[in-house]
């Protein structure tokens, strides 16, 4: 089964929602930097029905590297996560 592009995504929701192609485009850059934007701020962007976006801060460890098995140290850094809602596991699942 083929992905779903951007594209036809907001082909899809101009039909549904009677809003030109254009028109869901700038709101789904809007969201997308809105999403962006409290992320970095507050930690997490809720996206109700969804999930939200977590920002998590992931300790230093040890790792191994694939190719020749010789352990190596990874930095911590700090990484962007997405929690799926209650909800929409419910509907898919």
């Amino acid at each position: 089964m083929a992905k779903m592009t951007k594209s036809q995504l907001m082909q899809e929701l101009a039909a549904k929602t009677d809003m030109t192609k254009k028109q869901v485009a700038q709101l789904m850059e809007t969201l997308a930097n809105m999403a962006y934007a409290h992320v970095k701020k507050d930690g997490e962007f809720v996206l109700p029905g969804f999930g939200k976006l977590v920002k998590v801060r992931r300790e230093a460890r040890q790792g191994r590297n694939p190719a020749t098995g010789e352990t190596i140290q990874i930095a911590a850094k700090t990484v962007v996560k997405f929690r799926v809602a209650k909800a929409a596991k419910d509907a898919v699942l």
